[in-house]
């Protein structure tokens, strides 16, 4: 793989080039502990027992013979478990109740934590757990989402997320559009599953909280458990040094919450580690949508209107919006544009930020609407979206900071030989096999947090940053040595990287791709104000200097833009019409994501979204039982991800496309990777076909229902 990458910046010798992960060794070896393997004297297993009706009431928890069986310390639930705050500003907006754990006796949804048994070992707290006998009062639940549920609503706006965005009079240009495109498109509910569960382990230290927890931001985690127990954030640490993967799911969560209450009653250290079965209700998910695409063109296919609804669930108890149709606001120009999100409440879990939240379900609509309308005007997909390709905000109005969509498409199409695509469907065979083809554009916010930073001049002529970043699998601590590494002038074998840790200072949560440009915002700044005190320090010792840095004035000053990373993603697909089974032989994605710091880990964060894509497009759904409210198959042998089998060739390149007003460059690769790429697979399967699927996953049963219109 060629890259060639620029930067407003020196030039510089780490970044850019491929460096193996600093932590590589201590992961491969197990030296590299998880929050669910560090070692500590006295340590107690808590187990959490979860409700398994969707709706009512706890009537009796018989904790007597639980609380004699062998190892059993303690039970805590609504009955016993010490009060929490409830009404305070969340470091992430308003409070989320399901962090009230065991504050009263009312069940919202199937999963809701009830109890937690505390054990000397976890098999003797699973055993226990498994005994607790609960008795319910249970009241009749709804956990059917559908279009038109009379619990539909619009949710308020706020100063960062519009519900609505309208330009133009949508109703006047649909009227004197030639062409007009008007489908449904619909996404289940899909699973994170990092490789690593969730954990945490609690214990005071000389009235400090420590916990060691996995998690996306430590002084997230921290900040939000002071304020539960009403404590003073200096007395709340929270360490994560190594993370086996999260994209949305770790969060604050009540595993945390219950492991403080426990440690607190017991006054010994206490672990919780969640089981996969737990993490279907308590760690959130992405929600199923339902969107609506209604597009109006002239016969070149210029779009005249542009029309995006969505629709996801939420619980009853607290509001999270699948921002499915905000992916229309930045992509494509028409004369009139309007773009709305709703929500419905049902007896379900809450969702959360899965990678790419709105990004990815929203795409698979969009660009399989592009797609669509590039057939009815017999233009040829990437065509049809320079043809729509916008100046300036569709929505804001805002220049783009840069905007190399088109840049991605040329490479990509000349990589592919999309050149030599035949337009028109099932021409292609391959045996028993009907081949396809398929595009479509990508796009994630480029995002920044207020971050700090401190960057020690150690004796031994080495340099120590600490910064309160989170490597999530990411590559995150490698690249962060790079950075500092140019920044200092010196090689990366001179930088040690500290993460995970709250005592270090505010910092950007491992979210939204911004992780890793805010914290290299913050590093550069750091690095580069110790290397000029160094330089002009004359008598002062080198070592023992510590600088720190503060971004939160460098990001106000920031001029206003549309900031965004950009892709197209490109699938062959072989569908089997005698079983229904689709193959996906190749994939390719080139991105304008900003400057590449890493490009080894780069190219595996893209490659992995690209996989997800897939995933997303042919295996994974989750399902509820409608009688019992509670998920059918919730474990990883019926929740279908694809396999080694089921992932072909997967190519990820990029494009010069550095960030001029980010001291790096960086714009962030983290989510981009999947925006789109499931929506190349079924505009490929469309391709290979004939018939249009909008309804994701294109399972086998579903293309054998379907049929081709070729028969």
């Amino acid at each position: 793989m060629t890259v060639t990458t620029t930067t407003n910046t020196a030039a510089s010798a780490a970044v850019g080039t491929s460096h193996t992960r600093v932590e590589g060794r201590d992961k491969v070896t197990g030296a590299a502990r998880y929050a669910g393997e560090v070692p500590l004297a006295g340590l107690a297993h808590g187990w959490l027992v979860v409700s398994t009706i969707a709706r009512g009431r706890i009537r009796a928890l018989d904790t007597a013979a639980v609380l004699a069986m062998p190892g059993v310390l303690t039970v805590l639930h609504h009955g016993n478990a010490q009060p929490l705050e409830s009404d305070y500003a969340a470091p992430m907006g308003t409070p989320d109740p399901a962090l009230q754990v065991f504050q009263h006796d009312r069940v919202p949804y199937a999963g809701w934590p009830v109890a937690l048994v505390v054990a000397e070992t976890s098999e003797q707290a699973r055993e226990a757990a498994e005994s607790l006998l609960v008795e319910y009062d249970e009241e009749p639940h709804d956990v059917a989402f559908a279009v038109g549920h009379p619990a539909t609503y619009e949710p308020e706006s706020s100063p960062r997320f519009a519900t609505e965005a309208t330009k133009g009079n949508l109703a006047n240009e649909f009227a004197a559009s030639a062409v007009v495109l008007d489908a449904e498109y619909s996404t289940p509910e899909e699973h994170h599953h990092p490789l690593e569960p969730h954990a945490a382990t609690a214990y005071w230290d000389n009235g400090r909280l420590e916990v060691i927890d996995s998690n996306q931001g430590s002084r997230h985690v921290a900040r939000e458990l002071a304020l539960l127990f009403s404590l003073d954030p200096a007395t709340v640490r929270v360490r994560s040094e190594h993370v086996g993967g999260a994209f949305g799911a770790k969060g604050c969560r009540p595993h945390q919450v219950v492991a403080v209450l426990a440690a607190t009653v017991l006054h010994r250290p206490v672990r919780v580690v969640l089981t996969r079965r737990q993490m279907f209700s308590l760690v959130g998910y992405r929600s199923p949508t339902a969107q609506r695409v209604r597009l109006g063109a002239d016969p070149d296919g210029r779009l005249r209107a542009l029309h995006h609804e969505g629709l996801n669930q939420t619980s009853t108890v607290h509001e999270f919006v699948e921002r499915s149709a905000d992916v229309a606001r930045a992509m494509y120009d028409a004369d009139a544009h309007h773009t709305v999100n709703r929500v419905v409440r049902l007896d379900v879990p809450t969702p959360t930020w899965m990678r790419a939240p709105g990004e990815a379900p929203g795409s698979f609509a969009l660009e399989c609407a592009l797609d669509e309308l590039a057939e009815k005007c017999g233009i040829d997909p990437i065509a049809l979206r320079a043809r729509n390709e916008p100046e300036v905000g569709p929505i804001s109005g805002l220049p783009f900071s840069s905007r190399r969509l088109l840049a991605c498409f040329d490479e990509g199409a000349r990589r592919f030989g999309w050149a030599d695509r035949d337009p028109r469907p099932g021409a292609r065979r391959d045996g028993r096999w009907l081949l396809g083809t398929g595009t479509a554009a990508a796009s994630f916010p480029t995002l920044a947090g207020p971050s700090t930073a401190a960057v020690t001049a150690e004796a031994d002529g080495t340099f120590t940053v600490r910064i309160t970043a989170a490597d999530i699998g990411t590559g995150a601590r490698t690249a962060l040595t790079l950075v500092a590494a140019d920044a200092l002038e010196v090689a990366p074998e001179r930088v040690a990287v500290r993460i995970g840790d709250s005592d270090f200072g505010p910092a950007m949560l491992a979210g939204g791709s911004a992780g890793t440009r805010s914290w290299s915002w913050a590093v550069e700044l750091a690095a580069r104000d110790l290397r000029a005190q160094l330089a002009l320090g004359g008598s002062i010792p080198p070592q023992g200097i510590t600088v720190r840095s503060d971004t939160t004035e460098a990001l106000g000053a920031l001029p206003p833009r549309e900031r965004h990373a950009f892709g197209a993603q490109f699938a062959e697909v072989a569908v089997d019409v005698a079983t229904g089974e689709v193959r996906v032989r190749r994939m390719l994605g080139v991105f304008a994501a900003g400057r590449i710091v890493n490009p080894l880990t780069a190219r595996s964060q893209l490659v992995g979204g690209m996989i997800w894509g897939l995933s997303m497009a042919l295996h994974e759904e989750a399902s509820l039982d409608a009688a019992f409210g509670s998920h059918v198959g919730a474990d990883l042998a019926g929740y279908h991800v694809a396999a080694n089998a089921d992932v072909p060739l997967v190519e990820a390149d990029w494009v010069d496309d550095p960030d001029e007003h980010d001291p790096v460059g960086i714009k962030g690769i983290g989510e981009v990777g999947i925006v789109g790429a499931a929506a190349a697979v079924a505009n490929a399967v469309w391709h290979a076909t004939g018939v249009r699927h909008r309804k994701l996953p294109i399972r086998p049963d579903r293309v054998l229902t379907a049929g081709t219109a070729l028969d």
